[in-house]
């Protein structure tokens, strides 16, 4: 008796993108991208995996190192670890490439995480992003946020809300987390058990926690504004300025600290108001001016921010924005006699900027006139015996019965196509 054979599956927290979703990622994909190249972005890419310690410098006590990661030794034994943010990777690799700065770059591509999979939140899970590095200019903050206000705008989300907070420079993060932390030793027994030992060694996490007990608690903390230095204060005020100029609504929220540790002044999110709390954080990010730094290189500042794709279109779904684009086939040759005249036809029209396909395996026409419409092409071409002895092509519009079929010389079946879908030069 033979042994059956195993169904694989996808891996937990993973899923397979398939072509009826695949076509609304690359447009949002080309959403994003010409945003960001319009205002001087170029792409940057950076491998899966790196080095451990490229990440455990983003922070030791937070969720992502301390619990998400996913860490492996190669063969050599060296630490690694697949990338759970954006940021690190970049700031890593302008430390060592010390390209000229501004460097303002996008980034696009996959990411993970161990965590609990839930609507909009994968172990895989994928992101675009942008980072702007060399300059301390509040008004680098203002376009940062505009760029990610704009792609939310580009793809029709508009029941948003922009929180923005400053975690100040290092005096203020200082003097505050002293003051936190004697807070919250002071209601540590009221606290979600899980967030209680973070009270000692990182007490602004303690902020980040989504869990009623802990945030019932942490409503009555201390805020941060009331100990920002002179210098923060100044950039606040002109960040909040340049959002006001570009008639961006926003509120500040002074428990908004971002859940990583390289975080100073300015931080911000993109809240969806169309989705689940636990969900609905749709961008994110703000500025840096340590971590560069501490991955090896000069001290110099830095912001971005990260969008997450699923939680993007999660985003949309909300509010029936985004749909997917028409499919891509504008042609359907469908061919009776042996396949040759398809086979040639196709690669013609696609050489001159025609999307077109057809049928195999020698099909009858009510098979392929079928596979043709549900192409969803707006043309079929047609041949049969008789328009291979007459060296004619016929054209039938599939979405205008009204107009019928004609019959044109094959010599001039593309130039009439091109016309037909009003793709002449």
């Amino acid at each position: 008796m033979s042994k059956k054979a195993n169904t694989f599956q996808t891996p937990i927290g993973t899923r397979d993108l398939l072509p009826e979703e695949s076509a609304r990622w690359e447009a949002v994909i080309e959403v994003f991208s010409t945003v960001a190249s319009r205002a001087g972005f170029s792409l940057v890419d950076t491998p899966i995996f790196e080095d451990v310690g490229v990440f455990t410098r983003i922070g030791e006590g937070t969720d992502v190192v301390g619990k998400e990661m996913y860490e492996f030794l190669d063969r050599g034994e060296r630490p690694m670890a697949l990338r759970p943010e954006g940021t690190a990777a970049v700031c890593r690799a302008f430390a060592q490439h010390r390209p000229l700065v501004p460097w303002k770059v996008y980034y696009r591509g996959p990411y993970f995480r161990y965590e609990a999979p839930q609507a909009g939140r994968f172990r895989q899970f994928h992101q675009f992003g942008i980072e702007s590095i060399g300059s301390d200019d509040p008004d680098i903050d203002v376009e940062v946020i505009a760029l990610g206000w704009k792609v939310l705008g580009a793809v029709g989300i508009n029941k948003i809300e922009l929180l923005v907070n400053s975690m100040g420079d290092q005096e203020t993060r200082r003097n505050y987390q002293q003051a936190l932390s004697g807070f919250l030793k002071n209601h540590v027994a009221d606290l979600d058990e899980e967030d209680r030992k973070k009270v000692e060694s990182h007490p602004l996490r303690v902020l980040d926690s989504k869990r009623p007990s802990t945030q019932s608690v942490t409503k009555e903390a201390p805020q941060i504004n009331d100990f920002l230095s002179a210098d923060a204060e100044t950039h606040l005020e002109r960040v909040k300025d340049g959002l006001k100029a570009l008639e961006i609504p926003f509120s500040i929220e002074p428990r908004l600290v971002r859940g990583l540790d390289y975080y100073t002044h300015t931080t911000f999110e993109f809240q969806s108001l169309a989705l689940d709390s636990a969900q609905n954080t749709v961008c994110g990010g703000g500025r840096y001016n340590g971590l560069i730094e501490e991955l090896g290189g000069p001290a110099t500042p830095g912001i971005g921010f990260g969008m997450g794709i699923e939680r993007l279109l999660l985003a949309c779904d909300a509010e029936e924005s985004f749909p997917a684009p028409p499919p891509g086939v504008q042609v359907w040759v469908v061919d009776v006699t042996d396949g040759s005249s398809a086979r040639d036809l196709t690669h013609t029209l696609r050489d001159h900027g025609v999307t077109a396909d057809r049928s195999f395996d020698q099909r009858s026409m009510r098979s392929q006139m079928r596979s043709a419409n549900r192409s969803e092409a707006e043309i079929a071409l047609i041949i049969g015996e008789q328009e291979v002895d007459e060296d004619t092509v016929a054209i039938r519009m599939l979405r205008d019965e009204e107009k019928g079929q004609i019959v044109v010389p094959r010599s001039s079946a593309v130039a009439e196509v091109q016309r037909l879908l009003g793709l002449e030069s």
